[in-house]
């Protein structure tokens, strides 16, 4: 098949035969040149347009360029979900009107951690544009406490600690992210408990993005169906379940508290579970982060010994512990459980965060060689509440682009490629159970989701020379026998800021 540009050429050699040939006397030439003559004729109009189509063959390519870069900006804007009650922003960056802008974040996560964060928002930065530049750090409390102080804040941090992000809303440094969000949308997606729990100074001060379970009791599942032990599900089945064990001639609790300088640290989340088991959400509260100084339930109040000597029923029993009580304050934590798993056990049940699987012997395989169940509850006017830690994340910088990132962080999707490769958990709604690639993930997400409340794990809330100082000591020096209840309380009380 000749191109038009060669039967341009081949025309103009048959006109000039032709044009030659007509001055030839010689006959038989012309008889040849008849046929190509017929030819000549549809290369006249092709030489009229020989320049233009010159110019479309070269032209081609940007057309084409343009209709793929079109094909994949559809493309790209429909990865983002039929999310409802967006904000105008979010509905904006899903748009791509915001593609090509920065999105600044900092937080504690690092190692795999930072690189789980990084994939969890990459089908977001595709779909509209957006980068989200996070930087991990070890030191953050450092880092952003500096990073604020010098006015160079990211656009969002990372908070674990909610205590430490109430400094910075009580210095007016945080966007109130109510001034933004759809608060419906917030009540739709949210337990009314996460969103207690970001209220802070009359301000929605972040939006929770992930946590981590504490109310879970594991135990060794081969040798805890041998035995034919039921699931407990109220403070006295669980203490005839200990009795029964030790009727067997075994120990029924793993427990330890040795962690360094942060010794005391599980006792203290003991505490808290007691606390929300046998008071109301508003004393926890005042007791562990109290909206206002003067209503804060003290140490020392009858609320907070009671919780203490309902947590002796099982500490304090010789005959619960293995070691024995004394043992308690010298057994590292990660260790602790570990006996758990020895043929046949040497204890039966150990209370500890979703984290703990990390220290099991290797080998072990969830929902075949170990399982948990909930912590019961102990006084049923206070339903089934869930002790957790996790992390919010605050606004510093009040943009466009910020309020989209913020707007999606608020929804399951932000948390699905996280919770498939696991370690995380959603406190969203939307968030669905099938997206976790870990039964003991799935697990405990779904209590939660059926849990009457949810609160923090109350000494991350409390003052630093409290939470991380006072309480821990005093409840080491409690268990170990160096003072006695009365003792502790009174001055884990006296660390409390008077400011």
């Amino acid at each position: 098949m000749f191109s038009k540009k060669s039967l341009l050429v081949i025309g103009i050699l048959l006109i000039a035969v032709f044009a030659l040939s007509a001055c030839q006397p010689a006959a038989p030439a012309a008889a040849p040149t008849a046929a190509p003559a017929e030819e000549a004729a549809p290369t006249a109009a092709p030489a009229e347009e020989a320049a233009p189509p010159a110019e479309e063959e070269e032209q081609a390519p940007p057309e084409e360029e343009a209709v793929e870069e079109a094909v994949e900006e559809e493309e790209m804007m429909a990865q983002c979900p039929s999310w409802t009650n967006m904000t105008p922003e979010l509905e904006s960056a899903c748009n791509g009107e915001l593609s090509g802008t920065v999105v600044t974040m900092t937080g504690p996560f690092t190692d795999e951690d930072e690189v789980k964060f990084n994939e969890s928002v990459k089908d977001f930065e595709d779909a509209t544009g957006i980068d989200i530049q996070y930087t991990g750090t070890k030191e953050f409390e450092t880092i952003i406490t500096a990073a604020v102080e010098g006015g160079d804040a990211p656009d969002i941090a990372d908070f674990p600690q909610p205590g430490l992000l109430l400094n910075f809303v009580k210095s007016g440094k945080v966007v109130d992210v109510s001034t933004f969000m759809n608060e419906d949308w917030l009540k739709q997606n949210y337990k009314q408990a996460w969103l207690d729990m970001a209220e802070m100074e009359g301000i929605q001060a972040g939006i929770w993005a992930r946590y981590n379970g504490k109310s879970q009791v594991w135990y060794p599942k081969k040798a805890w169906d041998e035995a034919g032990y039921p699931i407990p599900e109220t403070w006295e089945e669980l203490l005839a379940l200990s009795d029964q064990i030790v009727a067997d001639g075994d120990t029924p609790w793993c427990i330890g508290i040795e962690s360094g300088a942060a010794t005391g640290w599980p006792a203290t989340d003991w505490m808290e579970e007691v606390m929300l088991r046998t008071t109301s959400l508003e004393n926890y509260d005042n007791w562990s982060f109290p909206a206002d100084p003067a209503n804060r339930l003290p140490f020392t109040s009858p609320e907070v010994k009671n919780a203490a000597e309902t947590l002796a029923q099982i500490w304090f029993n010789e005959d619960y512990v293995y070691g024995g009580t004394a043992a308690i304050a010298d057994t590292f934590f990660g260790d602790s459980p570990v006996p758990m798993f020895d043929d046949p056990p040497k204890c039966w049940m150990h209370k500890q965060g979703n984290f703990i699987t990390s220290f099991f012997p290797e080998g072990l395989v969830a929902g075949v060689d170990y399982d948990f169940f909930y912590l019961p509850p102990i006084d049923e006017a206070y339903g089934k509440p869930y002790l957790i830690a996790g992390d919010i994340y605050a606004m510093f910088d009040d943009r466009p682009e910020v309020r989209a990132v913020m707007d999606y962080f608020s929804r399951g999707e932000s948390l699905r490629a996280w919770l498939a490769t696991g370690g995380a958990l959603s406190p969203h709604n939307d968030a669905s159970l099938d997206w976790y690639g870990d039964d003991i993930e799935r697990g405990i997400a779904e209590l939660v989701n059926n849990a009457d409340s949810v609160r923090f794990d109350g000494s991350d809330l409390m003052p630093g020379a409290v939470g991380a100082g006072s309480f821990w000591k005093g409840m080491t020096d409690w268990v170990s026998g160096t003072a006695d209840i009365d003792t502790v309380l009174a001055e884990i009380d006296a660390a409390w800021p008077t400011n």
